[in-house]
């Protein structure tokens, strides 16, 4: 990784893992797009892929909210002038915090300021705090600036507490931590037609990487966005259990929507969880509460609109 181009001085810099780019990830970043442009500088962000308790303790690392593919589609959107992905290795975990600020962040990105959340922790066992980062300030010529918390639903917003409410199946409480829906992208592949001779013709799904939170099992409203725009829609997660030895699978039904999209990328905003997972007596019976779970998924978006 060579860093920024030659021509590119005074930056303003803020360094994290920024997994699901939350509310107060936002913060961080708007101050230091703010302060870029008092500066007349460039506003830039160093963020880590894999995540990096993946590599120093991979037995407690978190699935992710963000994959690195989705996390730059957010970024791009917030203003940013430069995103540097990290490859987090572990060498690289070994840094201690003077090395990780002397060796990479002022020769490869020129920092005339580092913007850090309140509770930010950088280097080897994140031994690095505020106060050691304005210690290096001093010596190599940068401002440090520290971002206080974003309250979301009572509490500071967390990527913890975001993949807490994903996993609860709380799609309202992670988007209120998020600031957006909470979303997945899958490919649209062929499956077995059941949904068709339910009544309910559904688009399967690619699962995501393992390594990408899923809410839990249940039935969802949900926005899809195609190459062809965004449409409204209901999404089966987990297991099939009504019949015997299905796979788990991810079933997307839009509504009044005709066109064939086999092959096509979906992005999956997931809005709302209508039901658990639920075994039935017969298809009939599956029939039966699909159509109610529409009724419910239409009042839902009635809702939504008014």
């Amino acid at each position: 990784m060579s860093g920024l181009p030659p021509y590119v001085r005074g930056t303003v810099v803020s360094v994290g893992t920024f997994d699901g780019v939350h509310l107060g990830h936002q913060a961080i970043l708007s101050d230091v797009r703010r302060r870029a442009r008092a500066r007349n500088g460039h506003a830039v962000l160093l963020t880590f892929d894999p995540h990096p308790l993946s590599i120093v303790r991979p037995e407690v690392a978190p699935a992710l909210l963000t994959l690195p593919d989705e996390k730059k589609d957010i970024l791009a959107q917030l203003g940013l002038d430069y995103a540097a992905f990290i490859s987090f290795t572990r060498e690289f975990s070994r840094y201690s915090p003077e090395a990780f600020v002397e060796d990479l962040i002022v020769p490869r990105f020129r920092p005339a300021e580092i913007v850090i959340g309140y509770d930010h922790g950088f280097g080897r066992g994140r031994a690095g705090d505020v106060s050691v980062l304005e210690r290096l300030g001093r010596v190599h010529g940068f401002e440090v600036s520290v971002v206080g918390g974003v309250e979301a639903g009572g509490s500071p917003a967390s990527s913890t507490r975001v993949r807490e409410a994903v996993s609860a199946g709380d799609m309202e409480g992670a988007a209120a931590g998020l600031g957006r829906p909470y979303s997945f992208r899958g490919t649209v592949i062929r499956g077995l037609g059941r949904g068709r001779t339910l009544g309910f013709p559904t688009a399967n799904l690619t699962h995501p990487p393992p390594d990408k939170l899923l809410p839990a099992e249940g039935i969802y409203t949900v926005r899809a966005t195609l190459g062809s725009g965004v449409a409204d829609g209901l999404l089966h997660l987990g297991a099939r259990p009504t019949f015997a030895g299905s796979p788990p699978a991810i079933e997307l039904f839009l509504i009044d929507f005709e066109r064939d999209i086999y092959g096509e990328c979906v992005i999956v905003d997931v809005l709302h969880r209508l039901r658990e997972v639920r075994t039935f007596a017969s298809g009939d019976d599956l029939a039966a509460q699909m159509r109610r779970d529409l009724a419910d998924g239409l009042e839902y978006f009635r809702r939504r609109r008014s």
